[in-house]
């Protein structure tokens, strides 16, 4: 099991109860495979650049601690969300 950190961002044309649920999703997802540490919602923020031609963007942290083989179905499922600009996972020491 290795510790990661997911910051995730979510497009701001999404409603609040959307923005919500997608956060439980991604809980209830992480604590299934592994263990999840800790949750920030960062809210919304200028983007340093445009992405899907948005200007802003809902900012998550995610700190969890899972199994390596999670990691590449847990960014398979964030691609197909069509509220996700975009997203990262990185492995912490």
């Amino acid at each position: 099991m290795n510790n990661y950190e997911s910051v995730i961002i979510l497009s701001t044309k999404a409603t609040e109860e959307e923005t919500v649920a997608f956060g439980e999703k991604m809980k209830n997802l992480i604590s299934e495979n592994g263990e999840l540490t800790n949750v920030e919602e960062w809210g919304k923020r200028t983007l340093a650049y445009d992405i899907k031609k948005q200007k802003e963007g809902y900012y998550i942290l995610f700190t969890f601690v899972a199994k390596p083989e999670f990691i590449s179905e847990f960014e398979r499922i964030l691609r197909l969300d069509e509220i996700v600009l975009k997203h990262i996972v990185i492995k912490k020491d």
